[in-house]
Parts: C-alpha cells; structure tokens; sequence
C-alpha cells in the first residue's frame, strides 16, 4: 500500500464505524440490570468495533502488577490495549497469590486512567478447599477433598455446589463473595471490567469445567451471575462467556451456552495459531450478533486470519507468551490500520467518547508521549559524573507515570545506617509541588516538552541554619534513549557546596 493511500483507508473506516455504531446501538443490551453507565460505554466500544478494528492485548499474573505488559510494550514497540489479571489462587510470594487483590485494584485503577482497558478472570479455588491452593492435583491427594484449581469434583460434590442449604454452596457463596469485595471496589472506582469467569469451561481440566446437563457448569455460571448481580448488586461487570477449542465432540460450543441472558461477549481461548475456521463460524453462528473475542490466546491472530475471521474485537497474549511470536511478526501485524495499539490515533478518537462518560480526560492524540514507568538501577560506567562520584545519586529509582502524574520513589545508600527511601509526587503540568527537604520547605516544577519526549523537573529548597537563608536549586532533564532501556538525568545543581553539572544513566530492570 502506498502511503498516500493511507489516510484515505483511515478515514473509510472510521466512516464505516459511525455507521456501525448508529446501526448496531439499538441491538446494544446489557445482561446486567441497570449497567452502569460506564460498563454500557465499554460494551458500545466493543459493538462498535466489531468487524473493523481488533485491540490488543496482555495478561498479568496477579502477583505481578503490569511487568508483563511493560514486556510487551518494549518488544512489540506498542502498548497493549487490554490489561488483563486474575483474582489468584496461590500461597503467598507466588506469582499468582490471591493476597496480590488489593494491588490488582490498585493497578487496575491505574491503568484505566492510562487508557487501558480492563478484563479479569479468575482461577478459581475449589469448594472443598480453602485459599490457597495449588494449581495440579498434589500426588497421593485426596479425592473427595480437591485443593486445587485443575481436577474434578466427584458429582454428589457438584451437585451439593448447585444445592442451597449444602454445606458446599455456603463455602462456594463464601469464596465468591471474597472477590465480591475487590469487584465492587472497582464499581466505587468507575472502572468497567471485562468480567471472565469460569474460563476454558467446555474443557474438564478445571474443577467447575465439562459437566452438561441439569448439574452441569452452565448452571454452576448462572448461579454465579446470579450472586455478583442479584444478591451483591454489581453493575459494572461486562460478562463474557469463555470457551475453548472444541477439540473433542463433547466440547462443542451450544453443549455449555449458558443463555442470551447471561452474557454480553463470546471469548475462545486459542493456543498454538489453531485459529480453526470452523471455531470461528461456530461460535459467530452463537453469537447472535454480540461481540467475539479472543479471550487468551499464545501466539496472536495473523493477518490472514484476521481477513477470515474480522470480528475478533480483541486478543490477549498469555503472561510469559509475548516471544512466542517473533518482533519482526509483530511489526507487520501491529503497524496494520486493522489493529489497535494505544499509540494508535484511532484508538484514542475510538475510546473518546468512553473516557468522557467515566469522567476521565481524553488521551492526547500524540503517538509519541514518553512514559517513565518502570525499576531504574544507577549505572556508575555509563554516567559522566564529578569529583563528588556517586554521592547523594540515587541507587534505585521506582516510577509510576499516568496522564499527568509521577510518583519517584528514590533509594538512596547511606554508608553509615540503612538505605533511605523517599517518595515523591509529581503534577507535570508546571505547576508548584510542594514537599519537603531535610525538613527545609521544597518547591519542585515538573512539565513534559512540547512533543512529549523529554521531561524538565526544576526544584527549589530554603534552608536556615541559625540567621542565615541558603538555596539549593536543581534543574534536571529527563530522556529515555536505547529504545527506552536507559534513562538519561542531566542535572545541574546549585547549592552551598558548590555547583555540579553530571549526567546519570539509569537503566530499566
């Protein structure tokens, strides 16, 4: 395709989107009673889409905050759109602990606010167990008391699951509401979630997985809705039914379908490029015109099948997965009008409308905004330093970066006690922060430069030892450079010891 060709094919399909959208509002319905406000906005987004656009995407263990989409983000070039976790199930220090919720709201929180979108499943633990448990069948358990997440329950167990009044739908009632908690405190925070339960559920490697019929896993997901909607009130749950490859009779897609009602999006898990034409046509025939998705998947959808298959609206690359496919493979499909990146302009015109119902600023339609988040380790050899070395240099930087906010967390060593931390948090708006410096008032101004690629933080402390008033100023830039691998900290400093003039390099762990 020629380059001037290009706008023209832009501006065809987000003409062919309006029109989509105008036609496919009045079909738009959510499965939850009084969806909020923001859930039916992302729900539109996906409408929308659908058959045009396809948004990427990467999964976080729980336990790990968004390292997996930081990975992605450096290898591909482009951050994924979909920021996808799991409530957890696992002991304490594993990367899938469940005592990690609170951290995945908070991160959840944080990358809503950056412009991502966010889906959650949830491995979750069997009612004859207690949290946490392991992911296999320990050798030698027992088989009447399951304690991990693959495996079967015996059928009288359940049976008892679906049974009110059983002692194993209390416990089942008791472990869906402790993630209750952590769903509604993403309702209290506005944040719509892609709502995945009981994933891969025509498969039967996973307790609540491959039963049909009355006592089967279609009913065991209709009584969870029933939980999170009816009894704990959540609104702001898109719900997608999950499914994998129907690889065996058995599995085929309408034997778990647990109803129109009960669900807002049709996800299939794919691993191996097995994108089967087939599971494609069925699961569009099931449909009934809502929304596909790729729900987890090891290697993304290529080009041609995206040409065979288009309305995937999304794919989310499994933890651990992102060099299954090669850089050279994602530059090509990537760099495609057809998919979504969020640098990419057209995502941002798309999800315009969706931020301003969740009250959150439009993302600037500038693809080359720098973002400073990540561990920086200080690097003597490859920093130009003065007759004072590393002095007061931190050895550690911790940063956080969202629309118009930094939060600096410094680890500095002391030679003589132990390594001091400080936090620091920034507007980068120009405007006066105001903190605290050896107990000395500190005034610190931090902006992005016009084209977003360099950031200025000036800084200002008075001190007052007995009568006299001394200033120390600061003036530092920041840049990333080796494809966002380093960061580079010009600094110049005034102060009573003298003036310095050094360049730090950090580089990102």
């Amino acid at each position: 395709m020629k380059w001037n060709q290009r706008p023209l094919l832009l501006f065809i399909c987000l003409l062919n989107l309006v029109m989509n959208q105008m036609y496919s509002r009045s079909k738009i319905r959510s499965v939850t009673p009084n969806s909020s406000i923001e859930s039916y906005a992302l729900l539109e987004v996906l409408y929308m889409i659908s058959g045009g656009y396809t948004l990427t995407g990467q999964h976080n263990y729980p336990n790990t905050r968004d390292r997996n989409t930081q990975f992605a983000t450096e290898y591909i070039g482009k951050t994924p759109v979909i920021w996808s976790s799991d409530w957890g199930h696992a002991r304490e220090g594993d990367s899938d602990s469940y005592l990690a919720r609170p951290d995945i709201v908070d991160e959840a929180i944080r990358q809503h606010k950056l412009g991502s979108i966010i889906t959650i499943c949830w491995h979750a633990v069997p009612p004859t167990a207690d949290e946490p448990v392991t992911f296999r069948q320990l050798p030698g358990s027992s088989p009447d008391s399951l304690a991990s997440v693959q495996g079967q329950l015996l059928d009288w167990q359940f049976k008892d699951v679906l049974t009110p009044g059983t002692e194993l739908h209390s416990r089942w009632c008791r472990q869906v509401d402790s993630v209750a908690v952590y769903l509604k405190k993403l309702q209290d925070a506005h944040v719509p979630v892609l709502w995945r339960p009981y994933h891969e559920m025509n498969g039967n490697w996973f307790w609540w997985g491959g039963r049909q019929g009355e006592y089967g896993t279609s009913a065991l997901y209709r009584q969870l809705f029933d939980r999170l909607v009816n009894h704990h009130k959540l609104n702001n749950l898109i719900w997608v039914w999950s499914i994998d490859r129907p690889i065996r009779p058995e599995m085929q897609f309408s034997s778990f379908y647990p109803g129109d009602n009960y669900l807002d999006v049709l996800s299939l898990d794919v691993y191996g490029s097995d994108f089967n034409q087939n599971y494609y046509d069925s699961l569009i025939a099931l449909s009934n015109g809502k929304p596909v998705v790729l729900g987890e998947v090891g290697n993304p959808p290529t080009l041609e099948v995206l040409k065979n298959q288009p309305n995937w609206a999304f794919y989310v690359t499994w933890a651990g997965m992102v060099r299954n496919t090669l850089k050279k493979q994602y530059e090509i499909l990537v760099n495609d009008p057809r998919i979504l990146s969020q640098e990419d302009s057209i995502y941002r015109r798309i999800i315009a409308s969706y931020r301003s119902v969740c009250g959150l600023p439009l993302l600037p339609f500038n693809q080359n905004r720098t973002d400073f988040t990540g561990e920086w380790v200080f690097s003597e050899e490859k920093s130009q330093l003065d007759h004072y070395g590393a002095s007061n240099i931190p050895c550690n930087l911790e940063i956080k970066q969202n629309e118009n906010e930094l939060t600096i967390m410094r680890t500095a060593i002391i030679e003589f006690a132990d390594n001091r931390i400080t936090e620091e948090i920034l507007t980068l708006d120009g405007s006066e922060n105001l903190s605290e410096f050896w107990d000395s008032p500190k005034v610190t101004l931090a902006h992005l430069s016009k084209n977003k690629d360099s950031l200025y933080i000036d800084s200002r402390v008075t001190l007052t030892r007995g009568e006299r008033t001394f200033e120390m100023i600061t003036k530092e830039k920041w840049v990333l450079q080796e494809r966002g691998k380093e960061l580079s900290i010009n600094q110049y400093s005034s102060s009573f010891w003298g003036e310095r003039n050094i360049t730090m390099i950090f580089e990102k762990q």
